[in-house]
């Protein structure tokens, strides 16, 4: 099996901030990595249903880390189960589950990454074109070389080598478009 990605929206991070938000569908499996802040939900919404996804058919939501940027939105798919680094989240039940090799669907799993925040979660799904990362250990394709959000610099840099020794066809960064790692990509 394997799974499509879609870019719903490509974040950015200047004088305002969006997070990139991705669908993933894996089968039956609706997911959408770090539904957070945006232009206004539609950016979310209205990509959503042009491939045919009701926000009430989304079964995942996975959040890389919990800064608002990359959270706000989760609420938008109520029937969604919400994974981060620690659990598995559906309505009032908390389900401790370690991050580190969870499987979302069948061709979607979470790596631990930590870097950016110590609570990472990278989503690594594979698809007919090759593995494709979702990933906040960059903000884009250009960097920024050093996070200057991240408490540990050898971390983010052992995650990102962690990511591209994986030869990712294919990286979505929290901030920015989706891109083809090479021999220029920060580590």
């Amino acid at each position: 099996m394997s799974a499509e990605v879609h870019v719903l929206t490509a974040g950015y991070a200047d004088d305002r901030v969006a997070s990139t938000v991705v669908l993933v569908i894996d089968g039956d499996v609706r997911i959408v990595v770090d539904p957070g802040m945006v232009s206004s939900r539609a950016a979310i919404l209205d990509p959503l249903r042009a491939r045919g996804v009701d926000p009430d058919e989304v079964t995942d939501v996975v959040l890389s880390h919990h800064h608002p940027d990359h959270t706000l939105n989760a609420a938008l798919f109520l029937n969604a189960r919400v994974h981060d680094f620690q659990a598995i989240y559906q309505d009032d039940l908390w389900t401790d589950s370690d991050g580190e090799g969870r499987l979302v669907a069948p061709s979607v799993r979470l790596m631990e990454t930590p870097g950016h925040t110590a609570q990472d979660v990278s989503t690594a799904i594979e698809t007919a074109d090759g593995l494709v990362i979702c990933t906040h250990l960059w903000w884009s394709a250009e960097g920024p070389l050093e996070d200057p959000f991240s408490d540990d610099p050898l971390v983010l840099a052992a995650s990102r080598e962690r990511i591209l020794d994986l030869d990712p066809v294919l990286i979505v960064p929290g901030h920015g478009p989706a891109f083809v790692p090479d021999a220029t990509t920060p580590s």
